[in-house]
Order: structure tokens, then C-alpha cells, then sequence
């Protein structure tokens, strides 16, 4: 079999295809990074060339294929306690206000996208317990999804590199991991107590049930979204929102520029964005 090419107008097909199914547009910088995996699934399925893979791509009823692509095409780059003054706005700044306006006992939900291999849920998690008084009168639900399932599998998993815990406190990780042949893996308990779930944000069937929310942790995904994909993640993120729920982003990254939806809340240890409160 001859060696399998992408020429231009394949990669323009790919780009406008995967953009369609996914929000994510790579440019032509990435052209080396795309082509790659292009080839790698082209033979992995035994088609002579892109046009045949892309033929079965598109037409694929099970969608199999578009997920392991998917799979390969997405970044997971991510460790425990990145940009940790957000989880410290999460305990000192949000959690009182939403529990203080509270009316009934319903739980705390925090959504955290995209999940990568689990680490700022799992961070969340480590936090509420270790940081938050309020952890002893109220449930919390933290649910984690990403577009990618073998990262989810992962996640699940809950197995470490040295890497990856290099900012936990080691306290926690006494307490909340033990050594493997590999690295660290994380306690039965933690593990238990986020649920992961596997979401594309650009698909408004996948989203819909995602509703009630309190807290939203979307950090660093936007980023790879035109303007577009943005403002169609900000309205997903709005309905997914309490009124007065919270969305935190990625230090880079700006609602102001995006949506008119949300407010901008400074407190003391971060600027976040809120879904304004009903009027009563």
C-alpha cells in the first residue's frame, strides 16, 4: 500500500469538518500535528487514501470513528492544583455567597469541563474537604466531561505521575493517594466522588441535560474555539447556570470578550463571571 498523503484541499475538508462536529479549528500551524493522525487512522481502518477515510468518516452511523479521532486530535495537558487561586475563590469567596443565599438544601453543583485526566475535579474535590468548613452541613456534586473517552477512562482510573502531583501539599498526598509500581494513585473515596461523563460542548443534544449548576470550571478550552464557538459555549455555559451561579475561566482567557451575558465578580483572590441573579 503506497504511502497515504494529505494534500491542502484534504486538510481544508478535515478542518471544516472537524470544526462542524467539534468547535476546535485548527490552523495551518498545526497542519503537522493533524496530518499525522489523519494517517495514523486512515491505516489503522485500511483505506487507500483520505477520500475513502473521510467518505466512512462522514457516513458512519455508530460515530466510532469520529470519537477515536477525536480521541487523537484533542490536548489533555493538565496537573493537580493548576492556577490554585481559583480553588481558593471557589472556598473563601463563592461557596459562602451561594450557600448564604441558599433556600433550600439541594446540593452544591460544580461542573468541570473539559475534565482532561481528572486532576482539577479531583483538586476540587481535595479542596472542598480539606479547606471548606461547609463541606460537614452541605452534599456536593462534582461532575467532570470532556469530549475524549479514553481520557475519561484515565481519570476514572485515577493514576499519577510524579509530574502531575507535584503541587499537591504533602499532607494531601499522604492522605489522599498511595504509591503504585507507576506513580500515585488516588483514594477509592475521591475517586467516588466525582462522576465523569463524556460531553461535546458543540452538540446541543449532549448539553441539554446539563442544567442547575452553581459553579462552572471551564479553564484553558476556549482558547482552541473561534469567536463563534465562544459565544456558543457561553450560551451553553448561561443555561447550564443557576441564576447567580459562578463560571471560572483560564487566566487567559476573557467572558468580557465573548458573551454580555455574565457580570464580572472581583473578589479578593480572582475575577470570575457570574449569571446574573432573577430579579424578585
Amino acid at each position: 500500500m503506497a504511502k497515504v498523503t494529505i494534500s491542502e484541499d484534504d486538510f481544508q475538508k478535515f478542518q471544516e469538518y472537524f470544526y462542524r462536529k467539534t468547535g476546535i479549528q485548527f490552523d495551518t500551524a498545526k497542519r503537522y500535528f493533524v496530518d499525522k493522525r489523519l494517517v495514523e487512522r486512515i491505516e489503522a481502518n485500511d483505506c487507500d487514501d483520505f477520500r475513502s477515510y473521510f467518505t466512512m468518516l462522514r457516513f458512519q452511523a455508530s460515530g466510532a470513528e469520529l470519537q477515536a479521532l477525536v480521541n487523537l486530535m484533542t490536548i489533555n495537558e493538565t496537573y493537580f492544583f493548576r492556577e490554585e487561586y481559583q480553588f481558593d475563590c471557589l472556598v473563601n469567596s463563592i461557596l459562602p455567597e451561594l450557600v448564604a443565599r441558599k433556600k433550600d438544601r439541594a446540593p452544591i453543583r460544580i461542573w468541570v469541563l473539559p475534565s482532561s485526566s481528572g486532576e482539577e475535579a479531583y483538586s476540587i474535590a481535595m479542596c472542598l474537604l480539606e479547606r471548606w468548613p461547609g463541606i460537614v452541613q452541605w452534599d456536593v456534586e462534582i461532575i467532570s466531561s470532556d469530549i475524549d473517552t479514553r481520557i475519561l477512562a484515565q481519570a476514572r482510573a485515577g493514576c499519577y505521575s510524579e509530574r502531575s502531583i507535584k503541587h499537591v501539599p504533602r499532607a494531601y498526598l499522604q492522605r489522599h493517594f498511595r504509591t503504585t509500581a507507576d506513580g500515585y494513585q488516588l483514594s477509592d473515596d475521591l475517586r467516588c466522588a466525582v462522576e465523569f461523563t463524556r460531553v461535546n460542548l458543540m452538540d446541543a443534544a449532549d448539553v441539554r441535560p446539563y442544567r442547575n449548576f452553581d459553579v462552572v470550571f471551564c479553564r484553558n478550552l476556549l482558547i482552541y474555539f473561534d469567536d463563534l464557538s465562544r459565544k456558543q459555549a457561553a450560551e451553553t455555559f448561561y443555561d447550564a447556570l443557576v441564576p447567580g451561579g459562578f463560571i471560572c475561566l483560564g487566566h487567559s482567557e476573557s467572558m468580557s470578550r465573548i458573551s454580555s451575558l455574565y457580570k464580572i465578580r472581583k473578589f479578593p483572590e480572582a475575577i470570575v463571571y457570574q449569571k446574573p441573579r432573577e430579579t424578585p
